[in-house]
């Protein structure tokens, strides 16, 4: 059971760390120049599965995975270009390139995310049931 409590643990990380990207994609969609001379360009997370061999086998127990963020990698989507003559970022034509950051794809994203740390942070709270029911079978 405690094991659970592990993997769990590693999914709410993850979970938040893709929640602070996706707040970080939302507030930069209208920064149109970044240091490197270039709107922001939106940024996503990649989960992979997190193996938990090493400290199970040593337990003699079978092999359970979790996940983790293994990068934060940059989307190579196209800019947005909206004709704003007047704006400072616009080129010779008059077009200004924002950043490639859908509010509508975040807010989803963040939906998901959302559910997937409530239903995490349930995972958690049933464990702890568990094992306090557990203690009072034993006492």
């Amino acid at each position: 059971m405690f094991d659970s409590f592990a993997i769990t643990a590693q999914a709410l990380t993850s979970q938040r760390i893709r929640l602070n990207v996706i707040a970080s994609n939302l507030a930069n969609m209208n920064t149109t120049h970044t240091p490197e001379g270039t709107p922001y360009r939106r940024r996503d997370v990649v989960f992979s599965t997190y193996p938990f061999e090493e400290a199970l086998a040593v337990a003699g127990r079978s092999t359970l995975t979790g996940v983790r963020v293994v990068d934060v990698v940059e989307d190579a989507g196209p800019f947005r270009l909206v004709y704003e003559p007047t704006h400072p970022d616009a080129d010779e034509t008059g077009y200004v390139m924002y950043p490639n950051v859908d509010p509508l794809e975040e807010m989803v994203n963040m939906m998901t995310a959302v559910r997937s740390y409530e239903a995490n942070i349930s995972a958690l709270k049933a464990t702890k049931t568990m094992i306090s029911k557990a203690l009072e079978i034993i006492t």
